[in-house]
């Protein structure tokens, strides 16, 4: 009997039981709505959108097991069951020894802001994310990077972009001391990288470095199985290994972890912090009390902790992950092969267009990513989102910040679309990419203080 093989044709692993209908809006509906929105899709509304790829967070089909869960939750306001039971798996499959629930990932950063950074503190980290930034400066801390420098190039073929610069991180140690390093940030995959992952090697290389001196690395573990699955396809050695013993170890290498589990996890809502040091879970707790609810539910409902503790078992399945990440390679094949520009190698959880490439006659002060994120919704009702200058914001000194990549993030949600959606999508970016030349600069006429790019409003110029 033959046994399939990597080049095989697959499918889902699972069995649709419910459906969502949903509509295309019309061309004139497409156009009103945008206009509505301020050209800024986070401002669609949902019923507005034929296929949502604004984000992979929280937008998770679970699974007849996690729904069977929620049945079971325990509601006590103080010590829940199913708090001991999120608990102990934390424990078992991610190796940390204290668990904070929080109502999201931003929650957990909050937390660990307040309780690890004081003012004058400088975080490094394998590139910024916007809320974490945030949380880190909110408590008078400086993000600095120290990524590879391939990360910032889209047409890297780098297998491991989302690498720490283990020369840079030690450079900045020596220039600002080990005293006013809280920790070192290391995100796995590096979401505004495209995707990219860190490897095994380069995540043992941060910990030795670190542990010469006396600093904590702190994972942000939102999207660690995605990245132990391109561990287990691309790294050397690591072939025959499942994604739960890489899970493991990339997690035993740090001393904490912030986790939003709207994403690998596969609920709808729900984080925590996990940390090693009893200390800092102490002050964690407390402070949890404070923004978040009790320290056995921080901000989850006990059935979100049931689904949670089992969407966190079920997101280590071998066939669960390939198909996840198979749909993104899928999609982003797709666009290859049809010329269209997108960061290189395809990312975990969403394909990455280069707007820079793709937009070439809009300059990065006139928002392209932002420009084409609106141009794909009025020709096919999907929604994506901008990953730029926008998301980027502003410095302290109130200029905009310019990163290199300025992309357009078709996030695919997980066990929720087909390939036929896929197909869609690929053929709307497409047409696009086909009638480019007249898309539009965009100048911003509402810009909000803090992540502007949740709920900032444009209009086209000329």
């Amino acid at each position: 009997m033959s046994t399939p093989s990597q080049s095989r044709t697959w499918a889902e692993p699972f069995k649709i039981k419910v459906i969502e209908h949903v509509r295309i809006p019309s061309q004139q509906e497409r156009e009103a709505a945008i206009r509505e929105a301020g050209y800024n899709t986070f401002l669609l509304r949902s019923d507005e959108v034929y296929i949502d790829l604004l984000t992979d967070s929280g937008t998770t089909a679970m699974s007849d097991r996690q729904w069977a869960a929620m049945m079971i939750g325990d509601e006590a306001y103080a010590g829940s069951r199913s708090f001991y039971r999120l608990e102990a798996a934390v424990q078992e499959w991610y190796g940390y020894k204290y668990v904070v629930p929080t109502h999201q990932g931003r929650g957990a950063e909050n937390l660990l802001s307040k309780t690890m950074i004081k003012p004058g503190d400088i975080v490094p980290g394998n590139m910024y994310f916007t809320t974490t930034r945030l949380h880190q400066e909110l408590a008078g801390g400086t993000f600095t990077d120290i990524i590879i420098p391939e990360a910032h190039d889209p047409a890297s073929l780098h297998p491991f972009k989302g690498n720490v610069d283990l020369a840079k991180l030690e450079s900045v140690i020596l220039e600002f001391g080990p005293d006013k390093i809280p920790y070192v940030s290391l995100a796995a995959t590096v979401n505004l990288a495209g995707g990219q992952p860190i490897s095994l090697e380069n995540v043992r290389a941060v910990r030795e470095l670190t542990n010469k001196y006396g600093i904590k690395v702190i994972l942000d573990a939102a999207r660690i199985v995605e990245n132990a699955y391109f561990i287990q396809q691309r790294e050397p050695g690591c072939q025959s290994r499942t994604i739960a013993s890489i899970v493991k170890e990339m997690c035993s290498y740090t001393d904490g972890c912030t986790m939003s589990a709207k994403k690998d996890p596969l609920v709808n809502i729900g984080g925590f912090l996990a940390v090693n040091d009893h200390a800092i879970y102490e002050e964690a707790a407390n402070l949890a009390v404070i923004y978040e609810g009790l320290h056995t539910y921080g901000g989850m409902a006990g059935r979100d902790m049931e689904a949670l503790a089992t969407g966190i078992e079920e997101s280590l399945h071998e066939d669960h992950i390939r198909a996840r990440v198979g749909q993104i390679l899928y999609l982003g094949k797709k666009l290859i092969d049809a010329g269209i520009p997108i960061v290189q190698p395809i990312g975990g959880h969403g394909v990455f267009l280069d707007a820079r490439a793709f937009l070439p006659h809009i300059p990065q002060e006139q928002y392209p990513a932002q420009a084409l994120a609106a141009a794909l919704y009025l020709d096919s009702g999907v929604r994506s989102m901008e990953r730029g200058i926008v998301s980027a914001g502003r410095n302290k000194n109130g200029e905009e910040n310019k990163p290199k990549l300025e992309l357009v993030r078709l996030t695919i949600p997980r066990r929720v679309y087909t390939q036929a959606h896929m197909d869609v999508v690929a053929e709307s970016v497409q047409i696009v990419y086909s009638h480019r030349d007249t898309i539009r600069c965009l100048k911003m006429i509402h810009e909000p203080k803090y992540l502007r790019f949740f709920q900032a409003r444009f209009e086209p110029l000329g």
